[in-house]
C-alpha cells in the first residue's frame, strides 16, 4: 500500500525585481494588516465613530506589532545572541532590526500590540477594552495569513506523521512527511475569527459586555495554540528537552489572562459606551453662538 502525502517545495518568493525579492511570507503579512485596517474601518464607520481613528490606530497597532514580534523573538528564542555578549563587545544589536534575515514571534507581537493599543487608547480618551474587543476579531485572521506565509517559508512544522496529509518540507531537506502544524493553526484562527465576527455583527455583545470579545480571544487562540505546540517541531536546539516549549510556556498567561477577563465581564451588567469619540457630536446646549 503507498502511503499519500504532500511534496511541498513551493519557492518562498513570490516576486523578483533583479536583485531586490518579495517573500511570499512579506505579502502575506501585509495583507494580514491590510484586512486589519479594512476591518477597524468598517467598526468605526458601523459605530459612528471619528475616522480619525483608523489611521492613528492603524498607526499604533502596526508600529507595536512589528517591534513587538521582532523584540519578541530576540528575547524568547535567541537571549544568548543578545544579552550573553558584553555591552560593547561584539554586541549584535544591528540584527534587531534584521527582520528579513531574523525572526518573529507571535507572543511578542500579542504583548507589543496590546501596549500600543494601550497607548492609542490613552491618546483618544476612551476606555482601553473597546479597542480589545475589536482587535479581538481582526486578530485571528490576520494570524491565519501569517502562519500561511510560514507554510510558503517551509518553516514553523510538526514532527513526523503517518497521516495521508503530511508534507514533505523538500526545502527545509526533510525526507519523511511532517505534520503541516502551519495549516491547522491557520484553519483554526479562521474558524476563531468567523465565530467572534459573528458575535461582533449579529449580536450586541461587544457594545453591551466589554471585554466577552477579548476573552474569548485570548482562550480559544491560545489554546490552539498551547495544543498545536505539542506536535511542533522545536524552534531551537534549546528547547529538545523541555516538558512544555517556549510557545506553550507563553501560551499558558494568556490563556488564564482570557479566563480571568471572561469572568469579569460576565459577572458585570451590561454597560454600552458613551464616552467615544463620535464622528458627529451632538453640539452643547450650553455653548451659544454670537455672530
Amino acid at each position: 500500500m503507498t502511503q499519500l502525502f504532500v511534496e511541498w517545495n513551493v519557492d518562498p518568493v513570490a516576486f523578483s525585481f533583479g536583485s531586490f525579492e518579495i517573500a511570499w511570507y512579506g505579502v502575506l503579512w501585509a495583507l494580514a494588516l491590510l484586512s486589519s485596517l479594512w476591518l477597524f474601518a468598517r467598526m468605526v464607520r458601523r459605530e459612528g465613530l471619528d475616522p480619525r481613528l483608523v489611521d492613528s490606530g492603524f498607526l499604533y497597532g502596526v508600529l507595536a506589532t512589528i517591534i513587538g514580534a521582532r523584540l519578541g523573538h530576540c528575547l524568547f528564542y535567541e537571549p544568548q545572541e543578545y544579552f550573553l555578549h558584553p555591552f560593547m563587545d561584539s554586541f549584535p544589536w544591528i540584527k534587531l532590526l534584521d527582520i528579513r534575515g531574523g525572526g518573529l514571534a507571535s507572543h511578542g507581537a500579542a504583548l507589543g500590540l496590546l501596549l500600543g493599543l494601550w497607548l492609542f487608547a490613552r491618546k483618544w480618551k476612551f476606555p482601553y477594552i473597546w479597542i480589545l474587543d475589536r482587535v479581538a476579531v481582526m486578530v485571528p485572521l490576520a494570524g491565519a495569513l501569517v502562519r500561511f506565509g510560514n507554510l510558503m517559508n517551509s518553516e514553523i512544522y510538526g514532527d513526523p506523521t503517518t497521516l495521508p496529509w503530511g508534507f514533505i518540507f523538500l526545502r527545509a531537506h526533510e525526507t519523511v512527511p511532517m505534520h503541516p502544524t502551519q495549516i491547522y493553526e491557520a484553519l483554526a484562527y479562521l474558524a476563531i475569527f468567523f465565530l467572534l465576527a459573528h458575535l461582533y455583527w449579529r449580536t450586541r455583545l461587544a457594545e453591551q459586555k466589554r471585554g466577552v470579545l477579548f476573552g474569548l480571544f485570548l482562550i480559544l487562540l491560545f489554546s490552539v495554540r498551547f495544543l498545536i505546540e505539542s506536535i511542533k517541531q522545536p524552534q531551537e536546539a534549546w528547547e529538545q528537552d523541555m516538558i512544555l516549549n517556549m510557545g506553550q510556556i507563553l501560551s499558558l498567561p494568556f490563556i488564564v489572562a482570557g479566563g480571568a477577563i471572561l469572568w469579569w465581564a460576565l459577572r458585570r451588567p451590561a454597560q454600552p459606551y458613551t464616552d467615544m469619540p463620535l464622528a458627529n457630536p451632538a453640539p452643547n446646549p450650553t455653548i451659544k453662538k454670537h455672530k
